[in-house]
Protein backbone atom coordinates (compact mmCIF):
# COMPACT_ATOMS: atom_id res chain seq x y z
CA UNK A 1 0.00 0.00 0.00
CA UNK A 2 1.15 3.29 -0.55
CA UNK A 3 0.03 6.53 1.24
CA UNK A 4 1.48 10.20 1.65
CA UNK A 5 3.06 10.73 4.85
CA UNK A 6 3.31 14.76 5.97
CA UNK A 7 5.67 16.56 8.08
CA UNK A 8 4.78 20.44 10.05
CA UNK A 9 7.65 22.36 10.49
CA UNK A 10 6.80 25.36 12.71
CA UNK A 11 8.52 28.21 15.60
CA UNK A 12 6.75 26.42 19.14
CA UNK A 13 6.08 29.63 21.30
CA UNK A 14 4.94 29.85 25.14
CA UNK A 15 1.45 30.57 24.12
CA UNK A 16 -0.59 27.08 23.49
CA UNK A 17 -3.63 28.51 21.23
CA UNK A 18 -1.11 29.95 19.05
CA UNK A 19 0.80 26.83 18.08
CA UNK A 20 -2.80 24.54 17.99
CA UNK A 21 -3.89 27.66 15.27
CA UNK A 22 -0.77 27.28 13.53
CA UNK A 23 -0.94 23.46 13.51
CA UNK A 24 -4.48 23.49 12.18
CA UNK A 25 -3.57 25.56 9.38
CA UNK A 26 -0.29 23.55 8.27
CA UNK A 27 -2.53 20.21 8.72
CA UNK A 28 -5.27 21.45 6.80
CA UNK A 29 -2.53 22.41 3.98
CA UNK A 30 -1.30 18.79 4.76
CA UNK A 31 -4.39 17.27 3.82
CA UNK A 32 -4.85 19.55 0.86
CA UNK A 33 -1.73 17.78 -0.35
CA UNK A 34 -3.61 14.29 0.06
CA UNK A 35 -1.53 13.34 3.53
CA UNK A 36 -3.09 10.64 5.23
CA UNK A 37 -0.61 10.61 8.28
CA UNK A 38 0.58 14.18 9.37
CA UNK A 39 3.53 14.25 11.71
CA UNK A 40 4.10 17.96 14.05
CA UNK A 41 7.22 18.37 15.73
CA UNK A 42 8.72 18.46 19.44
CA UNK A 43 6.79 20.54 21.87
CA UNK A 44 4.38 21.74 19.04
CA UNK A 45 1.89 23.23 21.57
CA UNK A 46 3.62 25.60 24.33
CA UNK A 47 7.56 26.14 24.24
CA UNK A 48 9.51 28.38 26.23
CA UNK A 49 13.32 28.23 26.99
CA UNK A 50 16.02 29.90 29.04
CA UNK A 51 19.99 29.35 29.81
CA UNK A 52 19.77 26.30 28.30
CA UNK A 53 17.10 24.98 29.61
CA UNK A 54 13.39 24.00 28.36
CA UNK A 55 10.85 24.72 29.85
CA UNK A 56 7.16 23.10 28.02
CA UNK A 57 3.69 24.73 28.66
CA UNK A 58 2.81 21.38 30.84
CA UNK A 59 0.08 20.23 32.62
CA UNK A 60 -1.72 16.45 33.84
CA UNK A 61 -2.43 14.60 30.81
CA UNK A 62 -6.15 14.40 31.48
CA UNK A 63 -6.32 18.56 31.56
CA UNK A 64 -4.03 19.39 28.96
CA UNK A 65 -5.83 21.72 26.88
CA UNK A 66 -3.80 20.52 23.91
CA UNK A 67 -4.56 17.30 24.14
CA UNK A 68 -8.27 16.70 22.68
CA UNK A 69 -7.79 19.97 20.48
CA UNK A 70 -5.05 17.50 18.31
CA UNK A 71 -7.77 14.90 18.32
CA UNK A 72 -10.05 16.54 17.31
CA UNK A 73 -7.97 18.01 14.62
CA UNK A 74 -7.54 14.37 13.20
CA UNK A 75 -11.18 13.43 13.56
CA UNK A 76 -11.82 16.53 11.84
CA UNK A 77 -9.91 15.27 8.78
CA UNK A 78 -10.08 11.30 9.01
CA UNK A 79 -6.20 10.99 9.78
CA UNK A 80 -3.54 9.45 11.46
CA UNK A 81 -1.53 12.15 13.54
CA UNK A 82 1.81 12.49 15.56
CA UNK A 83 2.01 14.84 17.95
CA UNK A 84 5.63 15.12 18.34
CA UNK A 85 5.23 16.41 21.52
CA UNK A 86 3.64 17.71 24.79
CA UNK A 87 4.23 18.88 27.95
CA UNK A 88 2.69 16.38 30.52
CA UNK A 89 3.41 17.00 34.53
CA UNK A 90 5.93 13.70 35.57
CA UNK A 91 5.31 13.28 39.50
CA UNK A 92 8.58 14.55 40.58
CA UNK A 93 7.15 18.34 39.58
CA UNK A 94 9.62 17.78 36.39
CA UNK A 95 7.85 17.73 32.89
CA UNK A 96 7.28 14.26 30.63
CA UNK A 97 8.49 14.88 27.17
CA UNK A 98 5.53 12.67 25.40
CA UNK A 99 4.33 11.88 22.10
CA UNK A 100 1.05 10.48 21.30
CA UNK A 101 -0.11 9.19 17.97
CA UNK A 102 -3.96 9.50 16.75
CA UNK A 103 -6.23 7.63 14.77
CA UNK A 104 -8.25 9.10 12.62
CA UNK A 105 -11.32 9.35 14.71
CA UNK A 106 -9.35 11.07 17.47
CA UNK A 107 -8.34 8.13 20.14
CA UNK A 108 -5.45 7.87 21.01
CA UNK A 109 -3.09 4.63 19.34
CA UNK A 110 0.25 5.10 21.69
CA UNK A 111 1.93 7.42 23.91
CA UNK A 112 6.00 7.35 24.68
CA UNK A 113 8.33 9.94 26.53
CA UNK A 114 11.19 10.45 25.63
CA UNK A 115 14.19 8.47 26.90
CA UNK A 116 17.42 10.11 25.98
CA UNK A 117 18.03 13.64 27.89
CA UNK A 118 19.38 16.42 26.01
CA UNK A 119 22.50 17.24 29.01
CA UNK A 120 25.34 18.45 26.47
CA UNK A 121 28.18 20.95 26.55
CA UNK A 122 29.11 22.16 22.93
CA UNK A 123 31.18 24.85 23.86
CA UNK A 124 31.18 28.79 22.66
CA UNK A 125 28.71 29.34 25.58
CA UNK A 126 26.26 26.46 24.26
CA UNK A 127 25.04 24.44 27.21
CA UNK A 128 21.89 22.37 27.53
CA UNK A 129 20.31 20.62 30.64
CA UNK A 130 17.10 19.27 29.77
CA UNK A 131 17.16 16.92 32.68
CA UNK A 132 16.98 19.94 34.98
CA UNK A 133 12.95 20.49 33.61
CA UNK A 134 11.86 16.90 32.26
CA UNK A 135 12.05 13.65 33.86
CA UNK A 136 13.05 10.45 31.15
CA UNK A 137 11.03 7.56 29.96
CA UNK A 138 12.01 4.30 30.28
CA UNK A 139 10.00 2.31 27.35
CA UNK A 140 9.78 2.26 23.65
CA UNK A 141 6.45 2.32 21.68
CA UNK A 142 5.28 1.07 18.52
CA UNK A 143 2.15 2.23 16.98
CA UNK A 144 -0.06 1.12 14.35
CA UNK A 145 0.40 4.11 11.45
CA UNK A 146 -2.15 4.33 8.42
CA UNK A 147 -1.70 0.15 7.65
CA UNK A 148 1.57 0.03 8.81
CA UNK A 149 3.58 0.51 12.51
CA UNK A 150 5.88 2.66 13.60
CA UNK A 151 8.57 3.42 16.46
CA UNK A 152 8.13 6.28 18.18
CA UNK A 153 11.16 8.55 19.42
CA UNK A 154 11.92 12.10 20.15
CA UNK A 155 15.33 14.43 19.14
CA UNK A 156 17.95 13.47 20.99
CA UNK A 157 16.58 9.87 20.90
CA UNK A 158 18.29 10.04 17.23
CA UNK A 159 21.91 10.09 18.43
CA UNK A 160 21.62 6.18 20.20
CA UNK A 161 21.21 3.76 17.61
CA UNK A 162 19.63 0.44 19.40
CA UNK A 163 16.50 2.35 20.22
CA UNK A 164 15.93 2.23 16.24
CA UNK A 165 17.30 -0.94 16.12
CA UNK A 166 15.15 -2.72 18.42
CA UNK A 167 12.26 -1.02 16.00
CA UNK A 168 13.79 -2.72 12.73
CA UNK A 169 14.16 -5.91 14.10
CA UNK A 170 10.59 -5.64 15.45
CA UNK A 171 9.23 -4.77 11.59
CA UNK A 172 8.59 -1.75 11.77
CA UNK A 173 7.75 0.28 8.36
CA UNK A 174 8.47 3.57 9.57
CA UNK A 175 10.14 5.60 12.41
CA UNK A 176 9.14 8.98 13.55
CA UNK A 177 11.74 11.31 15.22
CA UNK A 178 10.29 14.39 16.04
CA UNK A 179 12.65 17.28 17.21
CA UNK A 180 13.56 20.73 18.18
CA UNK A 181 17.03 20.20 16.81
CA UNK A 182 19.23 23.25 17.89
CA UNK A 183 21.06 24.92 14.95
CA UNK A 184 24.58 24.06 15.69
CA UNK A 185 24.00 20.07 16.13
CA UNK A 186 21.42 20.42 12.90
CA UNK A 187 24.22 21.75 10.78
CA UNK A 188 26.51 19.28 11.69
CA UNK A 189 24.75 16.00 12.20
CA UNK A 190 20.97 16.14 11.32
CA UNK A 191 21.01 15.11 7.48
CA UNK A 192 23.53 12.25 8.37
CA UNK A 193 22.05 10.82 11.34
CA UNK A 194 18.43 10.52 9.47
CA UNK A 195 19.67 8.64 6.80
CA UNK A 196 21.88 6.51 8.76
CA UNK A 197 18.65 5.29 11.47
CA UNK A 198 17.02 4.52 8.01
CA UNK A 199 19.72 3.28 6.28
CA UNK A 200 20.55 0.67 9.42
CA UNK A 201 17.01 -0.21 9.45
CA UNK A 202 15.61 -0.41 5.79
CA UNK A 203 12.45 1.88 7.13
CA UNK A 204 11.36 5.06 6.14
CA UNK A 205 12.03 8.28 9.01
CA UNK A 206 9.25 10.98 9.22
CA UNK A 207 11.10 13.74 11.07
CA UNK A 208 9.19 16.76 11.34
CA UNK A 209 11.12 19.73 13.01
CA UNK A 210 10.94 22.94 15.08
CA UNK A 211 12.76 25.59 12.67
CA UNK A 212 13.65 29.48 13.81
CA UNK A 213 14.48 31.05 17.23
CA UNK A 214 12.15 29.79 19.90
CA UNK A 215 11.34 32.29 22.88
CA UNK A 216 14.63 32.76 25.06
CA UNK A 217 16.65 32.58 22.21
CA UNK A 218 17.17 29.51 21.69
CA UNK A 219 17.59 28.26 17.59
CA UNK A 220 16.10 25.48 15.93
CA UNK A 221 17.51 23.98 12.08
CA UNK A 222 14.64 22.94 11.01
CA UNK A 223 15.27 20.86 7.94
CA UNK A 224 12.28 18.39 8.64
CA UNK A 225 12.95 15.41 6.40
CA UNK A 226 10.69 12.05 4.90
CA UNK A 227 13.62 10.03 4.32
CA UNK A 228 13.25 5.86 1.94
CA UNK A 229 14.21 2.80 3.31
CA UNK A 230 17.34 3.31 0.80
CA UNK A 231 18.60 6.46 2.60
CA UNK A 232 16.98 8.65 -0.01
CA UNK A 233 15.62 12.27 1.12
CA UNK A 234 12.34 12.79 -0.53
CA UNK A 235 11.12 15.42 1.22
CA UNK A 236 13.33 18.70 3.00
CA UNK A 237 11.67 21.24 5.13
CA UNK A 238 14.34 23.37 4.88
CA UNK A 239 14.37 26.65 7.30
CA UNK A 240 11.07 28.30 7.75
CA UNK A 241 7.75 27.48 8.90
CA UNK A 242 5.76 25.03 6.24
CA UNK A 243 4.67 21.46 5.20
CA UNK A 244 6.49 18.71 3.25
CA UNK A 245 5.02 15.70 1.87
CA UNK A 246 5.89 12.96 0.57
CA UNK A 247 4.83 9.04 -0.89
CA UNK A 248 5.69 6.06 1.50
CA UNK A 249 5.52 3.04 -0.54
CA UNK A 250 5.50 0.11 2.07
CA UNK A 251 6.73 -2.40 -0.39
CA UNK A 252 10.35 -0.63 -0.60
CA UNK A 253 10.55 -1.77 3.10
CA UNK A 254 10.65 -5.31 2.43
CA UNK A 255 12.56 -4.95 -1.08
CA UNK A 256 15.72 -2.72 0.90
CA UNK A 257 15.22 -5.18 3.62
CA UNK A 258 15.65 -8.48 0.99
CA UNK A 259 18.83 -6.50 -0.97
CA UNK A 260 20.50 -5.84 2.64
CA UNK A 261 19.08 -8.13 5.35
CA UNK A 262 21.29 -6.49 7.77
CA UNK A 263 18.82 -6.56 10.55
CA UNK A 264 19.00 -10.57 10.32
CA UNK A 265 23.00 -11.11 10.47
CA UNK A 266 23.74 -9.37 13.97
CA UNK A 267 25.79 -11.77 16.34
CA UNK A 268 26.46 -11.95 19.49
CA UNK A 269 30.42 -10.81 20.38
CA UNK A 270 32.20 -10.13 23.38
CA UNK A 271 34.92 -7.16 24.21
CA UNK A 272 38.71 -8.74 23.98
Amino acid sequence: MTFKAACLQMTATPDVAHDLATLARLTADAVRQGAQFVAAPEYCAGLDTKDGKVFPVAFPEAQHPALPALQALAQQHGIWFLAGSIGVTAEDGRVRNRSFMLRPDGAIAARYDKIHLFDIDLGDGHSYRESATVAPGAEAAVSDCVEGTIGLSICYDLRFAALYRTYGQAGVDMLAIPAAFTKVTGQAHWHTLIRARAIENGAFVIAPGQCGTLAGGAECFGHSLIVDPWGRVLADGGESEGVIVAEIDRAKVAETRGRIPSLRHGRDFQLA
